[in-house]
């Protein structure tokens, strides 16, 4: 099986890649290779975020390894909070705090359109791939469900009634931005030559 090293300090990302990776890989945390550090997200762009993250572990670690990052682009706030979406209300800020802070922006606004982006950035034979995968919807005017983490219970995907913290965990992940990259990680995993 393949062992794969996945660059997050975030429990609620690893137990989301766990659930959609359905025990395909072995997927190793940081706290099973004993690193508690901060790792570095200094890019402008979710994509440099996600390769920053991997690089930074696999530099460390020699492994193959993974990682992703995730913003919520808002087409009434040109995008924002986009790559700021984990700390939108300042740094080490609540999910709370930014559901509040974006749901003040939009206060007033009839354009309600968003979309969760992710990439994920794959390190794998000393290479360097990339997986995108986006969800549109809308942001709710208020908050929905208790499930899921992040902007999940004001995200509302095209096609449903309900936001993302109102579903259970295997039609989010079969339908998000994270399940879509994700999926297509698995698909390009499947297809290397075994060693």
């Amino acid at each position: 099986m393949k062992k794969l090293l996945l660059a997050t300090n975030n429990a609620h990302k690893l137990e989301e890649i766990h659930q959609i990776t359905k025990g395909r890989f072995e997927i190793l945390s940081l706290k099973d290779v004993d690193f508690v550090g901060e790792i570095p997200e200094t890019s402008p762009t979710i994509e440099g975020n996600a390769i920053q993250k991997a690089q930074f572990i696999h530099d460390l670690f020699n492994m193959d390894c993974f990682a992703d990052d995730t913003g919520l682009e808002v087409e009434a706030l040109n995008g924002e909070p986009g790559v700021y979406s984990a700390r939108y209300a300042g740094e080490s800020c609540s999910f709370q705090a930014n559901i509040a802070k974006l749901l003040e922006a939009l206060d007033r606004k009839i354009n309600r359109k968003a979309r969760f982006r992710t990439v994920i950035a794959l390190i794998v034979d000393n290479q360097l791939f990339t997986f995108e995968g986006i969800v549109n919807g809308e942001i709710s005017a208020r908050q929905s469900g208790n499930a899921g983490f992040g902007y999940d219970p004001i995200f509302i995907p095209v096609g449903y009634k309900v936001s993302f913290a109102e579903m259970d965990a295997a039609l989010k992940n079969k339908i998000s931005h994270r399940g879509l990259a994700t999926a297509k990680l698995i698909e390009f995993l499947e297809g290397l030559p075994l060693k």
